[in-house]
């Protein structure tokens, strides 16, 4: 008999034709779809203006749809991986219990954020950098269309360490759309200018350790700092943290955000 979270991939793909490239499609119209959805709610709250000088978005935008076609291979794949039982995915909370879940999610996000910071400073090492990130800094201003502007072989090795995650981790089905969400998220915040968010904005005492848009931005002025994704630890352990951040995150707290760093 075949666990549950088998029986449910296996229906969703089946109405999917059981063809690995109509997932494919599937995937690729849902993460772009997605995309949209998520800049458009992001820009009417956070009134976010025009896009600013130096920022390319039509090349972001063309470099995010094949970011996003990458994703979406790779994505279709692991769908058939789970429906041959090679994932750790289940739909039981009571299997590991439902503590777990919240710990399985804080995990896979600091698991996320090490590899990211390491295979991020790797990929800014002149010899690899032409071809696995320049498309990435195009924008010198960068905005939500920078978010997945990634080159096809960096898309890659992110979407396989996904891969990795949910065939290794036991991890409920509600934890791997978190971090699927947390990840789209969590990319458009931090390409948001920081002078477009709200004065009060957590950043007074957050900003130390969680990044957000003011301590990614200055990683697209200064690609010398700041590498991390979701934390800045590894950046205080591997001494990229911009020493002047805090003061000047504090001196943001108390002013307008209209000066951008």
């Amino acid at each position: 008999m075949q666990p549950g979270g088998v029986n449910f991939v296996l229906q969703l793909s089946d109405a999917f034709g059981k063809s690995l490239w109509i997932d494919t499609a599937a995937l690729f119209a849902t993460i772009n779809l997605r995309t949209l959805l998520a800049a458009a709610l992001l820009r009417w709250p956070l009134r976010q203006p025009s896009p600013p000088l130096n920022t390319d978005v039509k090349g972001d935008t063309r470099l995010g749809i094949l970011s996003t076609a990458v994703f979406a291979v790779v994505l279709a794949g692991a769908i058939k991986l789970h429906a041959m039982g090679l994932t750790r995915i289940y739909l039981d909370p009571g299997e590991h219990g439902w503590l777990y879940i919240p710990i399985s999610y804080l995990i896979v996000l600091l698991v996320q954020d090490t590899v990211f910071y390491f295979v991020h400073r790797l990929f800014h090492q002149p010899t690899l950098y032409g071809w696995t990130h320049r498309g990435h800094h195009r924008s010198k201003q960068p905005s939500p269309w920078t978010s997945f502007a990634l080159d096809p072989i960096e898309s890659l090795v992110h979407s396989l360490l996904l891969v990795m995650v949910v065939v290794l981790v036991p991890l409920h089905l509600a934890t791997v759309l978190a971090v699927l969400t947390t990840m789209t998220a969590w990319a458009m915040v931090n390409h948001l200018s920081p002078e477009v968010l709200p004065r009060r904005f957590p950043h007074h005492w957050l900003g130390a350790w969680i990044i957000g848009p003011a301590h990614h931005s200055i990683h697209h002025k200064h690609q010398n700092r700041h590498y991390g994704l979701y934390f800045t630890l590894w950046d205080h352990l591997m001494n990229t943290q911009d020493r002047r951040y805090r003061s000047k995150i504090r001196a943001m707290a108390g002013r307008s955000m209209g000066t951008p760093f």
